[in-house]
C-alpha cells in the first residue's frame, strides 16, 4: 500500500501575527500549489531527499542560489521531527505502534520562504500520512498544536497556531485564540465558514521578497511579554478586525471587507520593520483599487479585488515588479490523504 497524504498553502486573510498573542484570526487554504508525503512499508525506517536536500551541485553559484532559496536545511528535518512527535504522542497516550518500518518522501511546489505556510504543510502531510499508515486518530485540534510542536519544540522555528489550524481543517477558518481557552483547553474556538460567503480575492508572491519569520517578529515576543502597552493594543486591534470580518461575511457585507484587510497592514507597518520592495508590492496592489496585506509574514500579499478588469490591472502592474498573481482555489475541508 502506498499512502500519499497532501497538504496545502494558506493565506492569512485577516488578524494575522495576532494568532501568537491570544487573538483572532481568519485563514483559508488554496489548491494551486501543494505538498505530498508518499509512505510505504520497507525492511528499514528510511528518509529519501528531495530536490531541497541537494547537497551535488554544478558549481559555488549554484550552492548559494541554493542556500539562499531553501536555507542550509531541507525539508528532511520537517519530516524527521513529525515522526518524532507523533511518537511521543503515541507514548504518552499508551497508544501501541506496530513493528512495520517505512520509507517515507515528500515534494512540494509551494513557493518557499513567502509566507505561505510552505513548512508547515510538510509537516502535516507527514502527520496525515503517519496517521493513517498506523491506523492512529487524532482530533484535529491536538493535529493543529503537534504540528507547531514540531517546528517550536523540535526545530525552534518562529511560529504561531494559525497556520497549522487552517491546514489540518482546511477551507476558511475563523479561529479564536482567547487566552482564557488556551489555558483551559490547551486550543482555542476554531470555526469552519463557508467559502461561499469570501469576495473575489487574489494572491500575489515573489519568491525574493520573503521575510524570515524569525526576523520578521524581531522583538515583538519580547515586548508582548514585558507589557509593552502599543504591543498589546496592536494585538488587540487585530483581533478585532478578525471579529469583524467574520461579522461582515455572515452578513454578507462585502463592501465593508477591504477596509479592514488595509488596515490590517496599515497597523503592522506602523510597528514591524518592512522592507521597501514588500511594501512597494502592497501599495502597488492597491494603486489598482484592491486591498492588500500580507498573507503571513512577507513576500506574499492577499486582498479583495471587485471585477476581472481590476484583476488583470493587478497582473500586469505587479507583473512588472516579478511579482506572480494568481485566483486562489479554496479547498474544502477533509480531502486529505489517499491510498493505492
Amino acid at each position: 500500500m502506498i499512502i500519499r497524504a497532501k497538504s496545502y498553502p494558506r493565506a492569512g486573510l485577516i488578524g494575522n501575527p495576532s494568532d501568537g498573542y491570544f487573538g483572532k484570526t481568519i485563514s483559508f487554504s488554496f489548491g494551486n500549489f501543494c505538498a505530498e508525503v508518499i509512505l510505504y512499508e520497507s525492511p528499514e525506517l528510511e528518509i529519501l531527499p528531495c530536490q531541497k536536500d541537494q547537497s551535488c551541485f554544478g558549481s559555488v553559484q549554484d550552492l548559494v542560489k541554493d542556500v539562499e532559496l531553501h536555507g542550509y536545511y531541507g525539508g528532511i528535518r520537517l519530516l524527521k521531527a513529525t515522526i518524532k512527535r507523533f511518537f511521543d504522542y503515541c507514548r504518552a497516550k499508551q497508544i501501541d505502534l506496530n513493528t512495520r518500518n517505512f520509507t517515507i518522501r515528500y515534494n512540494s511546489d509551494i513557493p518557499h520562504g513567502v509566507g505561505l505556510a510552505g513548512s508547515s504543510a510538510i509537516i502535516t502531510a507527514c502527520l496525515r500520512a503517519l496517521t493513517t499508515f498506523y491506523g492512529v486518530t487524532i482530533p484535529k485540534p491536538t493535529q493543529a498544536s503537534l504540528i507547531l510542536s514540531a517546528e517550536v519544540d523540535e526545530l525552534h522555528i518562529s511560529a504561531g497556531l494559525q497556520d497549522r489550524v487552517i491546514q489540518v481543517y482546511q477551507g476558511v477558518v475563523f479561529m479564536d485564540f482567547d487566552r482564557t481557552l488556551m489555558e483551559k483547553q490547551g486550543h482555542g474556538l476554531y470555526e469552519p465558514l463557508d467559502p461561499a460567503l469570501l469576495p473575489p480575492l487574489y494572491v500575489a508572491y515573489q519568491e525574493d521578497l520573503s521575510e524570515v519569520s524569525s526576523k520578521f517578529h524581531n522583538n515583538i515576543r519580547e515586548r508582548f511579554e514585558l507589557g509593552d502597552k502599543k504591543i498589546i493594543a496592536a494585538m488587540k486591534y487585530w483581533a478585532q478586525l478578525a471579529a469583524k470580518t467574520r461579522k461582515c461575511l455572515l452578513d454578507g457585507d462585502l463592501d465593508g471587507i477591504p477596509a479592514l484587510l488595509n488596515a490590517n497592514f496599515d497597523k503592522r507597518a506602523s510597528i514591524y520593520k518592512i522592507s521597501p520592495d514588500n511594501i512597494k508590492m502592497v501599495q502597488t496592489a492597491r494603486a489598482q483599487g484592491a486591498s492588500a496585506k500580507f498573507t503571513g509574514s512577507g513576500g506574499a500579499i492577499v486582498g479583495t479585488y471587485t471585477d476581472q478588469k481590476m484583476f488583470n490591472a493587478l497582473k500586469r502592474e505587479l507583473g512588472k515588479l516579478d511579482v506572480k498573481v494568481i485566483k486562489p482555489n479554496l479547498v474544502g475541508p477533509s480531502q486529505c490523504a489517499c491510498c493505492e
